[in-house]
């Protein structure tokens, strides 16, 4: 069965409250007046969230569900502590940011494997009997109860992580290209918006090396002010380290318009995104003669390929390519 694609999610999530602390005396064979052992009650279980790098949506999550962690247990006699109620972890993939709904703050960008969050810390435990004893009073009868967990409305947003992305309007070849050169099957077709979902796919070069390359949602012009589904798609596109510039040939939009279209609209949508290694490349070359070719490369920025994923044409020089970006930026980082 698929997977479905989640990658915009509200939750509630509670503490779990603290165990009460309980009054007790001791009670033993000629000792009328033991003095007191009640104990403490355990504190509440958190609610956690932990990045696991095996997930790549938040399907798991149910928009409006409650995760709801452990109460503590209530203390016991002979001053015995209530056992702390157990944390609920929630898994979460990589490139999830987490938003309290309530205020806007942004409370987490989760992006490592193992990497933790605390989002609903559980409420403190109740103090026994036992802890209110002083010299002057001996045998209190006072507890308290434990306090109730935090509750917190959260909004988890994913941003897939992957080396390299390819970008531009629908269309254009993305998904085409992707299963060309990975395992992944996204669902291609001859007409716009076959790809509603970004995919990823793992791919695979010699000596070992490897790299993840993200098929992104055709972008529109007026996508960057929220036109369609413009801004959910744009905001997968800051997490690649690379950003390629898919123009197929043959749509009714010129390459150079497409390439202007796409660029401005991600731009306008984070002009940090500038920074980033830029490859363009004109795809679907199989539809048009040589001349063509020439002609419409005259259009694009200098070092633009040219390929078709259909003959194999360019698609050597294309990996070559996104491989040596991704091997200088690694190093970089090392």
């Amino acid at each position: 069965m698929k997977t479905r694609f989640i990658d915009l999610v509200a939750i509630e999530v509670y503490g779990g409250k603290g165990g009460d602390g309980i009054v007790s005396f001791r009670r033993e064979a000629f000792v009328p007046k033991g003095g007191p052992n009640g104990g403490d009650g355990g504190a509440g279980g958190d609610v956690v969230l932990v990045v696991d790098p095996k997930l790549t949506t938040l399907a798991d999550f149910r928009n409006g569900a409650i995760f709801r962690a452990e109460k503590g247990r209530s203390g016991g006699s002979s001053n015995k502590t209530g056992r702390g109620g157990e944390k609920t972890v929630l898994r979460i993939p990589p490139g999830t940011v987490v938003f309290d709904s309530d205020s806007a703050e942004q409370l987490g960008d989760l992006t490592e494997a193992g990497q933790e969050l605390l989002v609903a810390p559980g409420g403190k435990p109740g103090k026994g009997n036992t802890s209110f004893a002083t010299p002057k009073v001996r045998a209190p009868r006072k507890a308290t109860k434990g306090e109730p967990g935090s509750y917190r409305k959260i909004r988890l947003e994913l941003s897939l992580i992957a080396d390299a992305g390819l970008i531009g309007v629908p269309n254009a070849g993305k998904s085409t290209i992707l299963s060309a050169v990975s395992a992944a099957r996204p669902r291609i077709a001859g007409y716009p918006f076959t790809t509603l979902n970004p995919a990823l796919g793992m791919v695979r070069m010699a000596r070992g090396f490897s790299f993840v390359l993200a098929d992104l949602p055709g972008l529109i012009e007026g996508a960057s002010e929220g036109v369609g589904l413009g801004l959910r798609f744009l905001r997968h596109v800051e997490r690649n380290r690379i950003l390629i510039f898919i123009v197929g040939a043959g749509l009714e939009m010129e390459p150079a318009e497409q390439y202007r279209t796409v660029r401005e609209e991600v731009m306008a949508y984070k002009p940090d995104l500038e920074e980033l290694d830029e490859i363009v490349v004109l795809s679907k070359a199989d539809l048009i003669d040589e001349e063509e070719k020439t002609t419409i490369l005259e259009t694009l920025p200098e070092g633009s390929i040219v390929i078709s994923a259909v003959t194999g044409l360019g698609m050597d020089e294309f990996l070559r390519r996104i491989a040596a970006s991704i091997r200088r930026l690694r190093d970089a980082e090392e």
